[in-house]
């Protein structure tokens, strides 16, 4: 377990973050200049800190300069040395699991090459490796995809995915795209102007209408889990989900294989009846457990179908039309086609 509690005093802002990330992925979140990378620069022991308690399975790493605190990172660059091949930067960061480390970020074909001859999600895994093979006991990534475009980040996070289900150490992952952060996180830290304004598990996070303001209105929605029990003809894929069944586009995941899909929730739309003669394939039978009204004419509305937590964001007028209140049982309807590839994990 890391747990973390730094103070700097900024010009613009003070950060205070106070928060625990066990083994896993916990994305650190929040728009630009809220304080994310400093944050983990602090955890790194790269830039002074006015407080900082920092310790890693009951040691202190506060005191600690940054070469002795077993940290891996990873920049938003990759900073590999151009005259070295890519097993010669691997190795640079040691020999750790060497062969393990090559296998899990898919890495054997380009053992020869030099980084110029890379594409951008190539220089990111060899930078993964880099990092792994000094045998870290904490990783941080600083925003390891916001460089890429999205072909290359569609290479890249399936790799990320099989790292974070390969590794049992915890992982900071600084990010602003939500994508990113509901594929691969366990557990999420809000940071707005250097404060924790939220954190907890992604799915608690995510379906609380409460943390919208945090998240963003067009971020925020909720990710449900479930297993794959087919694929059909016509392209598209069958999930159960602990909330029913879920249709998304294309053939995607392995038989029972775990999958977990991110539905936002400007996408869902609510009815109080059963609909019929729909061409959305996706209806879950849910039931309000909160209703959150912001400052302009929307509201976030929680719903929970079975054991799985779902968020919808409709209008005033609409909540209000519709006389939605907690506890009522209505329908949620998500187009299959409104799923993106990129929220399927």
């Amino acid at each position: 377990m890391l747990q973390v509690h730094v103070t700097r005093a900024f010009p613009d802002f003070t950060l205070d973050a106070a928060f625990e990330a066990p083994a896993g992925v916990t994305a650190i979140f929040g728009p630009s200049g809220s304080g994310k990378t400093s944050l983990i620069r602090a955890v790194a022991g790269l830039s002074d800190c006015d407080h900082a308690r920092i310790t890693l399975g009951g040691r202190d790493l506060s005191t600690l300069k940054p070469h002795r605190r077993n940290i891996g990172y990873v920049f938003q660059d990759a900073r590999l040395f151009p005259h070295l091949t890519v097993l010669k930067n691997l190795r640079y960061g040691g020999r750790h699991d060497e062969e393990a480390v090559i296998a899990v970020l898919g890495l054997a074909p380009l053992l020869g090459r030099h980084p110029a001859s890379l594409s951008g999600g190539e220089r990111q895994r060899v930078a993964l490796g880099r990092a792994l093979m000094s045998a870290p006991h904490l990783l941080l990534l600083d925003e390891p995809l916001s460089a890429l475009d999205s072909p290359r980040k569609a290479e890249v996070l399936p790799y990320l995915e099989a790292l974070r289900d390969q590794t049992a150490i915890p992982i900071l992952y600084v990010s602003h795209d939500m994508t990113e952060v509901a594929r691969l996180a366990r557990r999420i830290v809000v940071l707005d102007r250097g404060q924790v304004v939220v954190s907890g598990a992604l799915e608690d996070v995510l379906a609380d209408p409460a943390a919208v303001p945090f998240i963003g209105v067009r971020d925020a929605g909720a990710v449900l889990s479930g297993r794959v029990v087919g694929h059909s003809d016509d392209g598209l894929t069958k999930i159960e989900t602990e909330g029913g069944a879920l249709w998304v586009p294309g053939a995607v995941g392995r038989a029972l294989g775990h999958i977990r899909v991110r539905v936002p929730a400007q996408d869902v739309i609510l009815s109080r009846s059963a609909p019929e003669g729909l061409s959305a394939l996706n209806v879950l039978s849910v039931t309000i457990t909160g209703l959150e009204r912001g400052t302009g004419p929307d509201v976030a509305v929680a719903l929970q179908a079975g054991q799985a937590r779902l968020l919808a964001r409709v209008t005033a007028r609409s909540c209000d039309g519709m006389g939605l209140q907690v506890g009522d049982h209505v329908f949620a309807i998500l187009k299959a086609t409104a799923i993106a590839p990129g929220d399927v994990g």
